[in-house]
């Protein structure tokens, strides 16, 4: 909605929320090809969000029947998480009653963050310091599994599955965005809704051609995820096939099923990847399973229900490192993989650099030079050898004695 969104940009434009009117700050928190978000003034705890182009009559119906539904039934059950849905609360109409789009709560800095956030040892550093070890890692794949294998069993298809799309706290419970494009069938009409958006990197060959979003490509996103959780970042579909004539993309790798993680003699393997064995061996059987077979054979991926057993089963086995901070792995490894990358490379994944020794120095002093040498005692008052001071001194001596010598002849009778 172009004019809708140029009104939006201005400070104080109203919109009403279910009837009540709000005002809008002046500029997004975040926006995009389909639509913008804005903070309500005086209101922190919700955003709403401006369709660019003026939506349709589907739109506003599949809205107000989410509007009607309760996902997830009485979830959450623990009362420090956050909702992990940012479902619609509220339709915005301008005040002459258009639709322009919806409210939900807000979800961000410094209380949430991207999923992705936690694939760079940077962001995973400053976002969730002293916490985000790779047993926190798992934890979070563990949430997002059990709420994928929850959304699936109710009916509903996240469809845009990506790491964009996921926030996450600092207790490691995901929260999903964008829920206005979750694919589901309206269980009184029948009426389908699906999902049209889809992002490349973590996209299944069926949807990269055009397909419709189902669980199963929802599996492929899971997968992806979790896989990249666990190798600390690393996309199972990186690098570039030996036999390629020229850069290809993580979405070229997708549709032609090349994954390191399953053939890498295929793969010019990206400097600096994890070694996928990190992964404990019923979860490297999954991601194999789902980076071989599965790309092409939806019918064959690991489901968000098969992901959730594995680590669960993992989550209490966990080595905990006794040699650096923050250094967790998994129980099949003998000893810790992160020590081992940080002594061959350097770096440390799960640390910050320890500071360097500060060299002191003397204020308003200049450095001094090497102290030379002792040198033998009669130079060491001068400090340097003068030879016109020899020579006088033997002079004087040489004088003496002729003046001895004289006053010895002139008393001899």
């Amino acid at each position: 909605m172009s004019g809708a969104n140029g009104a939006g940009a201005r400070t104080g434009r109203r919109v009403l929320l279910d009837g009540r009117p709000v005002t809008l700050a002046e500029r997004p928190l975040k926006g995009g090809g389909e639509a913008s978000v804005y903070p309500v003034e005086g209101e922190p705890g919700i955003v709403v969000k401006l369709y660019r182009e003026r939506p349709g009559a589907e739109q506003e119906r599949r809205l107000t029947r989410m509007l009607a539904m309760s996902p997830l039934g009485d979830r959450p059950i623990d009362s420090n998480q956050a909702p992990e849905l940012a479902w619609p609360t509220a339709l915005a109409r301008s005040p002459e009653g258009a639709f322009l789009g919806y409210a939900m709560r807000r979800f961000g800095e410094p209380e949430h963050v991207q999923l992705v956030g936690l694939f760079t040892r940077s962001q995973r550093l400053r976002l969730f310091p002293e916490r985000a070890d790779w047993r926190f890692l798992l934890g979070v794949a563990w949430n997002l599994a059990f709420m994928t294998a929850r959304m699936h069993h109710e009916g509903l298809v996240v469809g845009d599955f990506s790491s964009s799309n996921v926030v996450v706290d600092r207790n490691g419970f995901v929260t999903f965005l964008d829920c206005d494009s979750i694919a589901f069938t309206d269980r009184g009409t029948r009426e389908s809704f699906p999902c049209l958006m889809h992002t490349t990197d973590y996209s299944a060959p069926e949807r990269q051609a055009g397909g419709p979003a189902s669980k199963e490509s929802d599996d492929f996103a899971l997968s992806v995820l979790v896989y990249q959780l666990l190798a600390v970042g690393n996309h199972p579909f990186g690098g570039v096939p030996h036999d390629s004539q020229e850069d290809s993309t993580v979405k070229d790798n997708i549709a032609a099923s090349i994954s390191y993680v399953v053939r890498p003699e295929r793969v010019v393997v990206p400097r600096g990847i994890i070694d996928p064995t990190v992964l404990p061996p019923g979860l490297l059987t999954l991601a194999r399973r789902a980076f071989g077979p599965g790309v092409l054979d939806p019918k064959s991926r690991p489901t968000a229900q098969d992901w959730l057993r594995a680590l669960d089963e993992e989550r209490g086995r966990v080595r905990v490192c006794t040699a650096r901070a923050r250094h967790t792995y998994g129980s099949h490894l003998t000893s810790c993989p992160w020590c081992a990358r940080a002594a061959a490379t350097g770096q440390d994944l799960f640390n910050a650099p320890e500071p360097r020794q500060q060299v002191r120095t003397q204020v308003h002093v200049p450095p001094q030079s090497p102290q030379p040498p002792p040198v033998p005692p009669p130079l060491a008052a001068s400090g340097r050898f003068d030879a016109r001071k020899l020579v006088w001194a033997l002079m004087a001596v040489i004088a003496v004695i002729i003046l001895v010598a004289l006053l010895a002849s002139a008393m001899d009778p």
